[in-house]
C-alpha cells in the first residue's frame, strides 16, 4: 500500500507519487541541458508571445466578439 502523505506538506497524495515525480522531472532538467539546439533568450520569447496575443485581440476587436 503506497505511504500516505500530509496534503499541507506535499503536493503528492503518496511517497510513490512523489518519487516518480521527481524521477520525471530530473529526466526533463537533464534531456533539457544536454540538448544541443541553440538557447532562446527569454526577452526574445516574451516578446514573440506578445506579438502572438495582441495580433489575437486586434482580430478578436476586428471581428466584434
Amino acid at each position: 500500500m503506497p505511504t500516505p502523505l500530509d496534503p499541507i506538506v506535499s503536493e503528492f497524495a503518496s511517497v510513490e507519487e512523489a518519487e516518480a515525480y521527481d524521477q520525471w522531472f530530473r529526466e526533463k532538467v537533464r534531456r533539457s541541458m544536454a540538448d544541443t539546439r541553440p538557447r532562446v533568450p527569454h526577452d526574445q520569447v516574451m516578446a514573440e508571445i506578445r506579438a502572438k496575443l495582441e495580433a489575437k485581440i486586434k482580430a478578436k476587436e476586428r471581428s466584434g466578439s
